[in-house]
């Protein structure tokens, strides 16, 4: 019976894409993490081609196992010899994947990623830029965090049979309507007395389940009842507010859109090489920082994954103040330097414009690498998910240019083979 491979068409991307990878190098480094004894693990390749394909095709967890059994090609990239009816491994299973090898295993697909490119990935200079990577979140208002602790309190009160004084069922209700006339002149007033009720009435909830609790489960919800406590005493203009209760570390970014304001999330780095655009640095910010302050930590990175410090970043204006970092030389448009010569004009110009070309990279890493909204957990999560988005476009750019590659040798070879035109007279 013919093996899997001998029935695909080895001319397809993914296919050379499988041959490509170096696969015992995961083998290698992910091995340290499983121990000898015990159930046998899923085969590391198997784990690290899901969490590929996931980002390059952008699909869920759910999506990329269930189509498993419906892609041969998907199969050979995990190795498989034959074609297989059954699913590779529950869903959950990347969960725990992802929480195993952390952010330093996914530094490593990353890095690997780029040195599949060769000496392209080794330029001296790199294009960076900072985006906002949004949150599964919805957009918050204080009316939805009170309305949240509420519906966590009355929660939390059935699940251990503690009897409220009072539920606030129908106050509740009546304030959550009053909102839907909010930008009415004149029903405002009303909808702003109902999110202050519901904001007493959460505090008053908060406050009876800490006296009639047991010990024991207020120890256990006491980091709860100070996020609960931390929402309900923010005021509309102080900094570092929560923004979600599942996910306090969001931050409010304003990158200057008109089609969307604000944004809420983390802020990330990308850093692209010069001329072949291969992303060699990718990395969330846990602090909305000024975007001059994240240098260091984007070069860092970009020399731990090549082994050598890039010598120029050219950046935006949003970088401002910002001339050296580390020994590498920041360049911000800006006036030409007095007593420059006309050549050396040209060539700044040059990189300038060639700094627009991380634009669309970025815009290809949120609509195709699953980097517009971060599903992932915690700002750990926002790490991971903005460094397998940039690992999925270097493997998919490689792909490109394997399959740009053979078709222009089979132009050409066919330009040669092809009898010579005869010419008009």
């Amino acid at each position: 019976m013919p093996t899997l491979a001998e029935q695909l068409d080895r001319r397809q991307p993914l296919f050379k894409l499988a041959d490509g990878i170096p696969w015992q190098v995961f083998e290698k480094e992910f091995g340290a993490y499983y121990s000898e004894e015990g159930r046998p693990a899923k085969p590391v390749r198997l784990m690290v081609g899901l969490l590929l394909l996931k980002q390059m095709f952008n699909v869920s967890d759910e999506t990329v196992v269930a189509q498993w059994v419906q892609n041969p090609y998907w199969q050979y990239f995990f190795g498989m010899k034959e074609f297989q009816w059954e699913l590779p491994c529950d869903p959950s299973d990347l969960v725990y994947f992802r929480r195993r090898i952390g952010e330093e295993g996914v530094t490593l697909i990353l890095g690997l990623s780029a040195s599949m490119h060769g000496e392209r990935a080794l330029e001296i200079e790199v294009v960076i830029d900072t985006t906002a990577q949004e949150k599964n979140i919805t957009y918050p208002t204080d009316t939805k965090l009170y309305r949240k602790i509420i519906t966590r309190c009355w929660k939390l009160a059935d699940r251990n049979e503690v009897k409220l004084r009072r539920r606030y069922r129908k106050e509740v209700r009546r304030c959550l309507m009053a909102q839907r006339w909010r930008k009415d002149p004149r029903k405002r007033k009303e909808a702003r007395r109902g999110q202050r009720k519901l904001r007493t009435i959460a505090g008053r909830l908060v406050r009876e389940l800490q006296r009639k609790l047991p010990a024991a489960v207020v120890v256990n919800q006491q980091e709860n009842f100070a996020l609960y406590r931390r929402v309900l005493n923010q005021k509309p203009h102080d900094k570092e507010k929560v923004y979600s209760l599942h996910e306090p570390q969001v931050y409010c970014m304003a990158k200057g859109k008109e089609h969307k304001k604000y944004e809420f999330g983390s802020k990330g780095s990308v850093a692209i090489t010069k001329k072949s655009g291969i992303i060699v640095a990718a990395m969330a910010h846990e602090k909305n920082l000024y975007d001059g302050d994240t240098l260091p930590e984007v070069l860092d990175q970009a020399e731990m994954i090549t082994d050598h410090r890039p010598q120029k970043a050219i950046v935006d204006r949003g970088y401002r103040g910002r001339k050296q970092v580390g020994g590498t030389e920041i360049l911000v448009p800006g006036k030409a330097v007095s007593g420059q010569s006309r050549s050396q004009t040209t060539r700044m110009r040059e990189r300038f414009r060639r700094r627009a070309a991380i634009e669309p990279v970025i815009g290809h890493l949120k609509a195709d690498n699953r980097l517009m909204r971060c599903f992932l957990k915690g700002f750990v999560g926002d790490n991971l998910n903005l460094m397998l988005a940039a690992a999925a476009w270097n493997f998919r750019k490689w792909m490109r240019e394997v399959a740009s590659f053979w078709l222009n040798l089979l132009c050409v070879l066919f330009a040669i083979a092809a009898p010579p035109i005869p010419a008009v007279p």
